[in-house]
């Protein structure tokens, strides 16, 4: 008992944690104390939002607690915010943190350091031009990720199959795959008759290396043993190819869709910052250039939250193609 009691006291599990009344009342307090730090402290500046912003917060204070506190009895809604508890009360903290120190008490500059009813004031007044913008740079991306993706996974095909597209297709790739799509930059925006199209190619040059490159290592990889079986059986070339060694190979595509996606989105914001005259890399290079500080954070919280939401769906698709891998990679 001794032994194991002492096994039990090294695992970080959640036994360990204050227990869920406990965790809703920290919870609650902290949203709490963001709500009146937020609205009884006077500012340095001039905000239109301070009441807005300490409304959500009291808001969110007043429903979480209770809602952590009997999450035991929510089912599987109630398991995760039981897990996600700890993270909500470090988010409020953090925006108490940033509330003071920006708007109460002025020990960051502004307009550099903006605070959190600075960056709501955004979302809800310049909605339409960041909206349009997301739009924008969400069509770019599609149009360059699906093109480079397609390409690459046939390119990638014909590689690891056929020994002659290999001997030709296998020096230019790794003369032309390794250079940063962004050194095109130069090229593409002379060659091709508009940004829009010159962009397109760029992204889809970032997507397109590393899924040639993750698909040909995959299908060269196929177990041989498994197309002996299949000829064995009759199987024609196609088949061989179709479904023996492209579903073989789809572990390491997907490899390779995850990686082109964050080159995709690197290049686009690039792109888009020196040729397109839309899009989120635009609306920051317009931010910049007016000092509105806070319109570019806004922008940066929603190119990351765009960025982490496509990963999480390209996840999910992942995990449903490849249901016997499901949960071997994490995101």
């Amino acid at each position: 008992m001794a032994h194991l009691t002492g096994f039990a006291g090294t695992l970080p599990s959640a036994a360990r944690l204050p227990g869920p009344p406990l965790r809703a009342l920290v919870l609650g307090a902290a949203w709490l104390a963001l709500a009146g730090a937020t609205y009884a402290l006077p500012e340095e500046g001039d905000f239109a939002y301070t009441a807005t912003f300490a409304a959500v917060a009291l808001a969110l204070g007043l429903a979480l607690a209770p809602l952590a506190a009997l999450s035991a009895r929510l089912g599987r809604a109630g398991a995760s915010l039981a897990h996600w508890t700890p993270w909500l009360t470090l988010v409020a903290l953090g925006f108490l943190a940033w509330e003071l120190i920006t708007a109460k008490f002025a020990l960051l500059p502004m307009p550099f350091f903006p605070p959190p009813q600075a960056i709501l004031e955004v979302f809800l007044d310049d909605w339409p031009r960041l909206g349009g913008s997301i739009l924008a740079s969400l069509k770019l991306l599609a149009g360059g990720y699906l093109i480079g993706a397609g390409l690459g996974f046939v390119l990638g095909v014909a590689i690891g199959w056929s020994k002659a597209v290999g001997y030709w297709a296998h020096p230019i790739l790794r003369f032309v795959g390794p250079l940063p799509a962004t050194a095109w930059l130069p090229l593409a925006f002379f060659v091709f008759h508009s940004s829009w199209s010159a962009s397109t190619f760029l992204i889809a040059l970032a997507t397109g290396f590393p899924v040639t490159v993750l698909t040909w290592s995959g299908v060269a990889g196929v177990n041989k043993a498994y197309f002996d079986v299949a000829r064995t059986l009759g199987a024609s070339p196609a088949f061989l190819v179709l479904r023996v060694a492209v579903p073989a190979a789809l572990p390491h595509v997907f490899v390779g869709l995850f990686m082109g996606l964050g080159g995709a989105f690197a290049v686009l914001v690039v792109a888009e910052m020196l040729g397109v005259r839309a899009g989120l890399g635009w609306y920051l290079q317009w931010a910049q250039g007016w000092a509105a500080y806070a319109n570019l954070y806004a922008a940066l919280i929603v190119m990351a939250l765009m960025c982490s939401g496509l990963i999480s769906l390209l996840f999910r698709f992942r995990d449903r193609v490849l249901s016997w891998q499901k949960g071997l990679v994490q995101w």
